[in-house]
């Protein structure tokens, strides 16, 4: 796979702009009513790490993380500051910030994911980069233990447990996570002069599937 797992220096990217985006279709009728419709069942986050950029120093560890990638090449890890914990961002993790899944005997890998909800309707929106450290799993109130009662695979966002959860027993986690990006394009212009009166560069970063 064309992914490389480092992450894009954090100190650079707390800077940056960005977030979720969607992409729906929306046909006008006849009658002033619309029809919206989404091929999309997940958004996808893009952001600007030209915008990170404080030194000269910033813009050579740019540089050369952005060539290491050769450019749009290989995805990275991105640290999304406005949006990187199971819970909120300021309170600690718990072993039950997310309900994951529920257990049904049998199965015993489960995907890491996180719920957004508001007004009675929700997202579930899988995690597939979390960081090393800071998992934590539940199952019925109880935590478990990692190397013991299960493992994690940090590249794909997958709990691995030694025994099957019984059936119906809650599933949950709490954790840090990255997002699985990739430069958004080929280039970087940097005009010293230009940087040191103020205009940073332009660094699009988009979100890619893995």
């Amino acid at each position: 796979m064309n992914f490389h797992e480092v992450r894009f220096p954090a100190n650079l990217s707390f800077g940056s702009v960005g977030g979720p985006e969607r992409h729906t279709d929306i046909v006008t009728l006849a009658n002033g009513y619309e029809e919206r419709n989404t091929p999309w069942a997940h958004s996808r986050r893009r952001y600007d790490a030209g915008l990170g950029m404080r030194s000269l120093d910033d813009v050579e560890t740019l540089i050369s993380f952005f060539e290491a990638r050769r450019g749009q090449m290989f995805g990275f890890r991105w640290k999304d500051w406005s949006d990187f914990k199971s819970g909120a961002a300021s309170a600690e993790i718990r072993f039950d910030d997310q309900v994951i899944a529920r257990g049904d005997g049998a199965t015993t890998v489960f995907q890491l994911i996180k719920t957004y909800a508001s007004g009675g309707f929700s997202y579930e929106r899988p995690i597939v980069k979390p960081v090393l450290g800071t998992v934590r799993v539940g199952v019925e109130q109880d935590e478990m233990k990692e190397g013991v009662d299960y493992e994690v695979d940090l590249t794909k966002g997958l709990i691995t447990f030694a025994n099957p959860p019984v059936e119906d027993a809650q599933i949950t986690a709490g954790f840090e996570f990255d997002v699985p990006v990739r430069f958004d394009t080929d280039r970087i212009q940097v005009s010293v002069a230009s940087f040191q009166a103020g205009d940073v560069p332009n660094v699009p970063v988009v979100e890619v599937r893995v």
